[in-house]
């Protein structure tokens, strides 16, 4: 696939989820809500929020060349009510991928990474603990095959659990995600895939709406019996800009273990959050 329909393919997409949340945000006045309360409920990822986070993503270190990436995440998080007791989040994560020299001397690639698409089934009345709101939620998690260029993606379709707990007390939100993806179908030429990943997070706000957010994001992939493990520190600030709600955030990466292949050191990642208040 060449860099034209790369470029195409990843303009249309970005377009779609712009309309997305211009349509969305007809109804943004209409919720009342502090900046203090929609930066917790930020804090938590099965929040029933609706948010479209643009996350900008630096690695580098790769394989023997040193190679670099540069990774947009697109991440639309729709809540869904099924009935007064239950709702869906629908959390998506659609990459956006530069990257150079990452596998030895294998040039640059542009396009689309794997999608992720996950469903969390949650409560729609968090459990009263006595140590704080017990939050929590379970369903599926699909590796869907988006990677235009095979050092992009996987070329396999990847299924598994996923789900998530958290509690929320006064200004703390501390809890984790975590879901197993395995390969069904795909390219039988490709590794096949089982791969389990864990996010630990820990997050303080503040009455004016900044928030500290120290967490990891640890993959194990149990074919290669190996471990990705970045520990993120974050500080995020909510605001408004006319009448749109937007969460700015800065973070630095260490990647204390990863493959041999894989990134090093240091990385670095600005993530914008549009958001519309139900």
């Amino acid at each position: 696939m060449n860099w034209e329909r790369h470029v195409i393919i990843t303009t249309v997409l970005g377009i779609i989820y712009g309309l997305i949340a211009l349509v969305l945000g007809v109804g943004n006045a209409a919720a009342e809500q502090s900046d203090e309360e929609l930066a917790k409920k930020l804090a938590n990822p099965i929040a029933a929020l609706i948010s479209v986070p643009f996350e900008f993503n630096y690695n580098e270190g790769f394989g023997t060349e040193d190679g670099k990436q540069l990774l947009l995440n697109i991440q639309p998080v729709v809540p869904i009510t099924l009935n007064e007791d239950w709702n869906v989040i629908s959390r998506t994560i659609l990459p956006v991928i530069w990257q150079d020299d990452i596998a030895g001397r294998s040039g640059e690639q542009f396009g689309l990474g794997d999608t992720l698409q996950s469903l969390f089934f949650l409560p729609n009345i968090p459990l009263d603990t006595g140590i704080g709101n017990l939050t929590w939620g379970l369903g599926p998690a699909i590796l869907i095959p988006t990677g235009t260029d095979e050092l992009l993606g996987s070329e396999k379709l990847g299924l598994g659990p996923t789900g998530v707990a958290l509690i929320q007390k006064g200004p703390w939100t501390y809890g984790a995600l975590t879901n197993h993806i395995w390969s069904v179908a795909g390219k039988s030429s490709r590794d096949d895939i089982s791969a389990t990943f864990i996010q630990p997070f820990l997050a303080y706000t503040t009455p004016t709406a900044w928030t500290f957010i120290v967490q990891t994001e640890s993959t194990y992939d149990w074919k290669a019996d190996q471990w990705s493990v970045p520990i993120n520190a974050s500080i995020s600030k909510l605001t408004t800009i006319g009448s749109q709600k937007v969460q700015f955030q800065l973070a630095g990466r260490y990647w204390a273990d990863s493959p041999s292949e894989g990134p090093d050191d240091f990385g670095v990642s600005v993530k914008i959050t549009f958001l519309f208040p139900r």
